[in-house]
């Protein structure tokens, strides 16, 4: 993340909705891991979480236990699906923190993109300079004479 501190200054006055809303998120969900869910302004009721039977290698077993954790954040559309390990909680811990890499990673493009727009319009406003004016005029006469050749060198 360019130019972003990971860690972020909170109120006194914000402590207290910090707390309130940091006790929401599941109990396996890191201190740390709930901060950054709390700057990103996600709230746990926005999250849907279902615990699904697992697909691919792995036998009898992955057939049989819900050990798959998915996660849809409803307001954004992303989802989660997590089945790399064989126990839930730690598929539950690593979902929830590929969930808050997914909309961190979005909040951070679209503030690049942001920024680029501003930055194209930026330039497109600005002044140019004289040595950029004269090759600009150079290259409309150049275009000219070549479209004049074309017509058979006489002006309509």
């Amino acid at each position: 993340m360019k130019g972003m501190s990971r860690s972020f200054f909170v109120s006194f006055c914000d402590s207290l909705w910090l707390k309130q809303s940091m006790a929401d998120f599941p109990a396996i969900v890191e201190a740390s891991l709930r901060a950054r869910f709390v700057s990103l302004g996600l709230r746990p009721e926005e999250v849907e979480e279902r615990f699904v039977r697992g697909t691919g290698a792995g036998g009898q077993k992955i057939n049989k236990t819900s050990s798959t954790v998915w996660l849809l954040h409803r307001p954004s559309g992303v989802e989660v699906r997590c089945q790399r390990e064989r126990s839930q909680s730690v598929n539950r811990l690593l979902a929830w923190t590929e969930l808050a890499a997914k909309l961190e990673d979005r909040r951070q493009r679209s503030a690049d993109l942001a920024q680029a727009v501003h930055e194209l319009a930026r330039r497109q406003q600005r002044q140019k300079s004289r040595g950029q004016k004269a090759r600009m005029i150079e290259g409309k006469k150049h275009r000219a004479r070549i479209r004049q050749t074309r017509r058979g060198g006489h002006d309509e």
